[in-house]
């Protein structure tokens, strides 16, 4: 079975994943099908780049998301990057 999973590749306290396609009873930093995008939580705000074509195409396929990919997508891929964000007023 596939999973869509986060692999770190960063260095000690400086995380930075990779969002790939792997196999499920695979290790974490073990091989992998095919990476699909980038997390870097560091940044402010956190940066998200994931190829949503390739995403879809997995997820269509039967890969089973993570529960952190899953919460991933659900907060940064999912929201209209059109509309317009709330700002608190000014004081």
């Amino acid at each position: 079975m596939l999973v869509i999973r986060m692999r770190r590749v960063g260095t000690t306290k400086k995380p930075f994943f990779r969002v790939v396609v792997t196999e499920a009873k695979t290790a974490r930093e073990s091989s992998f099908v095919e990476n699909v995008g980038t997390y870097n939580p560091r940044s402010k705000p956190a940066v998200v780049e994931i190829n949503k074509e390739r995403l879809e195409h997995w997820l269509k396929r039967g890969a089973q998301p993570s529960d952190s990919v899953r919460t991933l997508i659900r907060k940064h891929l999912t929201r209209d990057l059109s509309a317009p964000v709330a700002t608190p007023a000014a004081q």
